[in-house]
């Protein structure tokens, strides 16, 4: 059954006009009065809705029955990420927010090769948005994450301890422990934070800073691995452990 994102107030037995990017989805379909669909908003559940009118620009529905279904991990994990360049983030973004990621803050970072300012940012800040709620449409979850503003990581530092209790930075330098180590240790609910760079990395002053703020450097394994790679493989580990 086609799933589509409705951030309304969605109540039984009442009729509703989609949402106009919610409406244009329905009409690329061809979908028909009288067709099924699932509507969810990120409150809770999801909710099958009848198509009652195909109108040039506008659908309309009635809203049938809702069903209480999660599909979220047990722990609530945070990205923030050196945002890496071309379509990578976008396909980060995707790939986070299937995986079950609660936000998502990109960051300039010394290492950053993208750049975003005014009304560029806000444009990206919308686009990554819309590429999270496609993908919770696909994967069938419930909570769209969230993709914040972008911010300069020296400045967005000292806000982060209000994230989560749990507060990890991907780290090559020496005195890291390994993730799965750090996992462990921390009860099975605990939120987490995970701090991420762009190509080549956080610089070492980065590096220390985020330790110095009370990141838990940890660590991977050997491998270099490429800036997307390691964002998702710490996001599988932890809300594989949650």
């Amino acid at each position: 059954m086609p799933r589509f994102h409705c951030p309304v107030p969605l109540t039984l037995g009442t009729d509703l006009e989609l949402p106009p990017a919610a409406a244009r989805h329905v009409q690329v379909l061809r979908l028909q009065p009288g067709g099924v669909i699932t509507l969810f908003n990120g409150e809770g559940g999801e909710y099958s809705a009848t198509i009652l009118r195909m109108g040039r620009s506008d659908v309309a529905v009635r809203i049938d029955h809702h069903a209480p279904v999660e599909r979220e991990a047990g722990r609530r994990v945070h990205l923030a990420v050196g945002m890496p360049a071309n379509d990578r983030m976008d396909w980060l973004v995707e790939k986070a927010a299937e995986l079950g990621v609660v936000s998502i803050q990109p960051l300039h970072t010394a290492h950053s090769v993208l750049r975003l300012a005014g009304e560029r940012a806000t444009k990206k800040q919308a686009h990554w948005q819309s590429v999270a709620i496609a993908a919770c449409e696909q994967c069938g979850g419930n909570r769209v994450p969230a993709v914040k503003p972008v911010a300069d990581l020296a400045a967005w530092l000292p806000a982060s301890a209000d994230v989560a209790a749990l507060r990890c930075v991907l780290s090559l330098a020496p005195g890291t422990r390994p993730l799965t180590e750090v996992l462990g240790d921390a009860p099975a609910d605990a939120g987490v934070l995970f701090l991420s760079g762009p190509e080549g990395g956080l610089s070492a002053s980065e590096d220390a800073q985020a330790r110095a703020a009370g990141f838990v450097p940890v660590t991977l394994g050997p491998r270099v691995l490429r800036a997307e790679t390691a964002a998702l493989a710490a996001l599988v580990l932890a809300l594989s452990a949650g």
